[in-house]
């Protein structure tokens, strides 16, 4: 069986708690972008990896320190790679979305992201770009206090990061082709993972189940990811309890809790005490599913937490295989209640910096769609509902991404006619946006590369409002380059006169990913302090191949440290 590593422990305390430690360190990467053979599900394929790792190479650096990583592309396919939750202040070559900041590395290229992380401590992430490549490329990016500091809670005895992922029987850039071939939904995956591994519930996969030791009495710090592509998941592991205390990479207010939900490309750190009878229990991970009438994998994905000094256990981690976990009690697919209380439990650590007084103050609805068959398409190629073909879209524009540029290179060198800045503040046509009975007219979104420009230092806020388009559903919705601050959600539509005396602007979360509930709505505020061009999109890949994104493109302000870096010398070429 695969046991977690603890040298993590190590490398916390010796950053620090060593005097000497360097400060502002930079560390250098090579990641290889390679074919590699990985068996799950009784089936061998040829992954696409990083440096033959499933998932991929785990980074620690420290608040302050600098990340360089050359990334060579040896496989067939284009790839970019994605830094999930850095800031990249004045850095945004190296934020890796495919045509949004970069032109992607082609087989048989390289190049080198170079940025630097400041301000920000926890849990973030790191994954591919481009298709659906990001199935088996993505890793762990663990940002520790600086040295000389700690953590703003008991320090734990261990970090022990937790990859939440999904696993296809297939070549899952097919999937995505298939799909886009045919305007039907892609096809779910067969297997949910932690840490790669689908776990004793699937079949072929029961002796590399991952497994996490813990002592009596110990207390481990578990930075859960949710990577996987199209599924938010909820996560408990059986009779203990979770002491919340960060995501995204910002502190929270501690709060407990028997299971936390995470949407495709949020991050978690809770606590947990090895404060039970020495045994094995099963840390588990399945499906929260708010679309109703939608194919959903509704198996379950565990590892096993194990007591070293269980009965089982004692000489090593195999002497215990026969023994059969105790398995957690996990909420309903579509307990939304759970989500709810889940969300509302989440408040800044300290008082937050919320901007009161607003530049910019925008409306954006998102949702579904159905694109009716084009007359040269064959039945075949409209495989969606009623013979027609899926698309997705903020405020009626599917967003299209270019092809000979990048958004970012286009704006820099001021090219022409690679995109507009006519992205409406708000929809073209207010309706009941949660209702049952919307007009089939809206079914049907514009297609464009529409941004929407913000000066420099704007105050902005957004209101981000689902849909009954096709199914209402919860849309995990990403920001690139900034962090956001939640100050309120709720149910229904939107209504500013009864909606604003919910907000919360002293202690609200700060996070990247928003999971805008279903039949809901969810309200963020930011300042524009980052120039350059930067994608929001929802991080359910089905969605975003669908055209549900849009992007900002933030003006430089006043002088060298308000205006983005020149371009790298080595960054792709279209």
């Amino acid at each position: 069986m695969k046991i977690i590593k603890s040298f993590l422990c190590f490398i916390s305390f010796a950053v620090l708690f060593n005097p000497m430690a360097e400060a502002n360190k930079a560390h250098h990467h090579e990641f290889i972008i390679q074919a590699t053979k990985v068996k799950r599900l009784c089936e061998t394929h040829n992954s696409i990896t990083v440096n033959g790792m499933f998932p991929g190479p785990q980074l620690v650096i420290n608040n302050g320190d600098t990340l360089v990583v050359k990334v060579i592309n040896r496989a067939r396919y284009n790839v970019t790679i994605h830094w999930h939750g850095v800031r990249q202040m004045r850095t945004g070559w190296a934020d890796g979305p495919e045509f949004v900041t970069q032109c992607p590395i082609r087989p048989g290229s390289s190049y080198t992201y170079r940025f630097t992380i400041q301000g920000q401590e926890g849990t973030l992430w790191w994954h591919a770009h481009s298709s659906w490549l990001r199935a088996t490329v993505y890793g762990s990016l663990l940002v520790l206090p600086p040295a000389g500091s700690s953590y703003p809670f008991p320090t734990p005895h261990r970090n022990v990061p937790l990859l939440l992922g999904e696993w296809w029987d297939a070549n899952p850039v097919d999937v995505l082709r298939e799909s886009i071939r045919t305007g039907a939904a892609p096809n779910i995956s067969d297997a949910y993972t932690i840490d790669g591994q689908p776990g004793d519930l699937y079949k072929c996969s029961s002796q590399d189940t991952t497994i996490v030791p813990i002592n009596v009495g110990e207390t481990i710090l578990l930075r859960v990811i949710n990577s996987a592509l199209n599924q938010p998941l909820f996560f408990t592991v059986a009779n203990h309890k979770f002491t919340v205390v960060g995501a995204d990479a910002s502190y929270l207010k501690p709060f407990t809790t028997n299971v936390i939900v995470l949407g495709p490309g949020q991050t978690t750190d809770v606590l947990i005490t090895g404060d039970q009878p020495p045994n094995r229990y099963y840390m588990a991970a399945r499906a929260y599913q708010s679309a109703q009438n939608v194919p959903f994998g509704n198996t379950t994905t565990t590892a096993i937490l194990q007591y070293k000094s269980a009965p089982c256990c004692i000489g090593g981690a195999k002497k215990g295989t026969s023994i059969k976990p105790i398995m957690p009690l996990l909420p309903a697919y579509n307990d939304t209640n759970t989500v709810t209380r889940f969300s509302q439990s989440f408040k800044s650590l300290r008082k937050a910096e919320v901007p009161t007084e607003l530049d910019e103050n925008l409306f954006i609805t998102i949702g579904l769609g159905l694109n009716n068959c084009p007359k040269n398409f064959r039945s075949r190629r409209c495989q969606g509902l009623n013979g027609t073909r899926f698309t997705a879209s903020m405020n009626n524009v599917s967003f299209a991404l270019p092809s000979n540029y990048s958004l970012l290179q286009a704006h820099h060198h001021n090219i022409p006619g690679v995109f507009t800045t006519d992205f409406p503040a708000k929809p073209p046509v207010k309706f009941d946006y949660t209702g049952s009975n919307i007009s089939r007219s809206l079914y049907q979104p514009d297609r464009g590369t529409k941004l929407y420009k913000l000066k420099y230092g704007s105050r902005v806020q957004i209101v981000l409002q689902d849909t009954g388009i096709v199914t209402p559903e919860n849309h995990p919705i990403h920001l690139h380059g900034y962090d956001f601050y939640i100050v309120a959600e709720g149910f229904g539509n939107f209504n500013p006169k009864k909606d604003i005396g919910k907000f919360n602007l002293e202690d609200p979360p700060l996070r990247n990913t928003v999971g805008v509930p279903v039949n809901g709505w969810a309200v963020i505020r930011f300042v524009a302090d980052n120039p350059g061009v930067w994608i929001m999109h929802c991080h359910l890949d089905a969605h975003i191949s669908w055209g549900l994104a849009m992007a900002f493109l933030v003006e430089n302000g006043k002088g060298l440290l308000e205006t983005i870096e020149e371009p790298p010398a080595d960054l792709p070429v279209c």
